[in-house]
């Protein structure tokens, strides 16, 4: 029970730190990279994108933060971890928060940025994109906010772990 207990709360805080770190990027750098480009280019770079996150490695990271996570929750509720079991709780909160926000927001905005079609035969781009980038944007910051919450709250459970 121990050693599953550590591997759980050692591939949560891994999975979680990858998709902390995925959000984190896009808002750091993909997203006020493509801040200049012509809108066309936007929304033809952002299409490709959403096509090609759809990946084995981002599910691992994606899907997995929040199976290992529920499973570290689930191996400490046993009387001999509970010592840990607030900050896995924790984790696993914020990260199901922001699985909520990129439900809810980012894959609708995502879908509806597909379904405009071929950027190369949009009629208006710059509206496609004044849809999108804002929200989007913002809602991209709020999922990084909750998965690094996520993040931090794994790496606190691992200190409690190991000081037990």
């Amino acid at each position: 029970m121990e050693l599953s207990r550590v591997i759980a709360l050692v591939a949560a805080t891994i999975t979680t730190g990858l998709t902390a770190g995925l959000f984190y990027a896009y808002a750091c750098s993909v997203m006020p990279g493509l801040r200049g480009v012509d809108d066309r280019t936007f929304v033809e770079v952002m299409q490709r994108i959403n096509v090609a996150i759809l990946n084995g490695w981002f599910v691992l990271g994606f899907v997995g933060a929040l199976l290992s996570t529920g499973a570290a929750v689930a191996l400490h509720l046993p009387a001999a971890g509970r010592d840990v079991l607030p900050a896995a709780v924790a984790a696993l909160v914020f990260y199901v928060a922001a699985l909520a926000v990129t439900r809810k927001v980012n894959i609708p905005l995502n879908d509806a940025l597909a379904a405009a079609g071929q950027p190369g035969r949009i009629a208006d781009p710059a509206a496609v994109r004044a849809r999108f980038e804002a929200r989007w944007v913002r809602w991209n910051v709020a999922r990084a906010l909750l998965c690094t919450a996520a993040l931090g709250c794994l790496c606190w459970a691992l200190v409690l772990h190991g000081g037990g």
